[in-house]
């Protein structure tokens, strides 16, 4: 639904269906933003966030976090993982096109 709610605001958007996907994905696309579930199975996004960082160092992704988990430590945990955002669901669609609208306006 978040995927097709950015295509429907002009984005090319790639959709992952688990970290390993989203990894292969990311080597071949160099996303500018990544908007990342946190509760993944096997790899959670916590861990997906420093390995795309760390893939894709030269030229990182912005990383926003879209969870269910919204505790204080789940906010600290996504901000030392390096994302820049910590959304917890649901995000109403019109806020969600004006942060990326605004994180994409302000790349160089």
């Amino acid at each position: 639904m978040i995927g097709e709610l950015l295509m429907a605001a002009g984005y090319d958007v790639r959709i992952a269906d688990d970290a390993s996907q989203a990894l292969s994905l990311a080597d071949g696309l160099r996303p500018h933003i990544a908007i990342l579930d946190i509760g993944l199975p096997v790899m959670d996004g916590y861990a997906l966030g420093r390995e795309l960082l760390q893939r894709l160092h030269e030229s990182p992704p912005i990383l926003i976090a879209l969870t269910g988990y919204g505790q204080e430590r789940d906010r600290r945990r996504s901000e030392e993982a390096g994302f820049t955002l910590h959304l917890v669901k649901p995000v109403e669609a019109e806020r969600l096109n004006e942060i990326v609208d605004a994180l994409v306006s302000k790349s160089p």
